[in-house]
């Protein structure tokens, strides 16, 4: 059987959320910042990668994605009252990065690290809410491919660093919550690379 290949592609779109005739935008990215994966790293959602692997440089798209295929379905039981000490250094709440409706990086005992969203702050405890900002959405994307090469091996090896943690691992320069740590990052990142 044949290796697949590991696709560097990179697309810019915009992303609507649907619902019924309503459309409403809620990301867009450009061609002098477009969103960029290696395909077969799972790093972007399934169903986005499948529909934009098959399409070649230069090509459009206009696709929806329901929300079992996007995020899921929005779950109460993901928003947890913690420990409002669990948010202190040295004795003091880190007023500086928690703060209503900031995306905070956190970590369970198996050391699995997502991100969520606080909801409100407490006396004793902080509000956070683990759903995807998306969870419960229809989505559809518009856009068009500006690359899509067989990926180099530095650019393989490049996300397989990624992935074992010194980075992102979405490769999108345009999201993660500030948290990739290459410095050329800001809010976003909620469609297609789904680095959540």
């Amino acid at each position: 059987m044949e290796k697949p290949i590991n696709k560097y592609i990179t697309v810019d779109y915009q992303l609507y959320t649907v619902d019924g005739d309503k459309k409403e935008l809620v990301e867009k990215t450009t061609a002098d910042r477009p969103f960029q994966f290696i395909s077969g790293f799972g790093v972007t959602l399934d169903a986005f990668e499948k529909h934009i692997v098959a399409l070649a440089k230069d090509e459009t798209f206009d696709f929806t994605l329901t929300k079992d295929e996007a995020y899921g379905d929005y779950e109460a039981a993901r928003v947890l009252d913690l420990e409002r000490q669990m948010f202190c250094i040295n004795g003091h709440f880190d007023h500086e990065h928690i703060y209503k409706d900031a995306i905070i990086p956190l970590q369970n005992e198996d050391g699995n690290r997502f991100y969520g969203r606080v909801l409100e702050i407490g006396t004793d405890s902080v509000k956070i809410d683990l759903n995807h900002p998306l969870a419960g959405k229809t989505l559809n994307f518009k856009g068009c491919v500006n690359e899509s090469r067989e990926a180099t091996n530095d650019e393989i090896q490049g996300m397989i660093n990624r992935l074992s943690g010194e980075g992102c691992g979405c490769g999108c320069h345009g999201g993660c919550h500030g948290d990739c740590g290459d410095g050329d990052c800001e809010d976003g990142c909620h469609g297609g690379c789904g680095c959540h």
